[in-house]
């Protein structure tokens, strides 16, 4: 798996030299610019709903209350890094509905950049069919769906278990993972349709090369941290580098 999450990551420097050599910048910059947006203004929301939900059940339990009657510096580190790892949490949850609504919504383009990509690597053309356009759309959405219920329910789940001090502390990596995989395998599903995979043998193929998944998924995510220019380019180079790295990984 090691191997293949390292062609996944070394897939976004390809992807970059493509779009350069290919002039796709306008299907990049485009529905990047939305997104950013849309990004931005979404998780100032999350943010504050996260804190909300904190202090909801913070005055719900008592906990102020209960720490100040036994003034332990030590409980207090205790359960404020815990509100912290709940807080993180909470955030990778919010962010995972948003992911999955642009994934819907920008279904059309990723289709687009993904059979794009194949044809310039493959040297073939790929004619147009509106048919064959509004499946690939509908297919993204069903699998954008199938995957937000899953992770949504493993999110849940590793959310109770952030409430175990220490063992919870390892949550937010967990749900990391998780997130880096269901991203990654929504990128590689635009191939794995194009190759007439249907659904199942999509899962199928992707729980097979898990780490395509999560590389992908790793460096969209690490792209986040480069404020504004990341969140422009993420979502485009997510989906060129996925199809980019199936391809060397058929190559092997």
């Amino acid at each position: 798996m090691l191997k293949e999450i390292v062609i996944a990551i070394n897939s976004y420097f390809k992807a970059h030299r493509f779009i350069k050599e290919h002039r796709l910048w306008k299907w990049i910059l485009v529905p990047g610019i939305i997104y950013a947006i849309l990004f931005a203004t979404s998780m100032y929301f999350f943010g504050q709903s996260a804190n909300s939900v904190i202090q909801y059940f913070s005055d719900l339990i008592g906990i102020k209350d209960w720490l100040q009657k036994w003034e332990n510096t030590w409980l207090g580190f205790l359960f404020t890094f815990t509100a912290i790892i709940f807080w993180m949490i909470l955030m990778f949850f919010y962010f995972s509905l948003f992911k999955f609504m642009w994934l819907i919504l920008g279904s059309p383009i990723f289709a687009f950049l993904s059979e794009r990509t194949s044809a310039i690597i493959e040297g073939r053309d790929y004619p147009f069919s509106l048919r064959q356009f509004f499946s690939d759309m509908l297919r993204g959405v069903q699998v954008a769906l199938r995957n937000s219920f899953w992770q949504t329910l493993y999110t849940v789940s590793i959310l109770m278990c952030s409430f175990i001090p220490i063992i919870g502390w390892t949550a937010p990596i967990l749900a990391l993972f998780v997130e880096c995989y269901y991203y990654g395998f929504s990128m590689l599903d635009y191939s794995c349709e194009r190759r007439k995979m249907n659904v199942a043998a999509s899962f199928e193929y992707v729980g097979r090369h898990k780490g395509l998944a999560i590389g992908n998924g790793i460096v969209f995510y690490l792209m986040h941290a480069v404020i504004i220019i990341g969140w422009i380019l993420a979502p485009s180079y997510a989906v060129i580098a996925a199809t980019i790295s199936m391809h060397e990984q058929e190559r092997k």
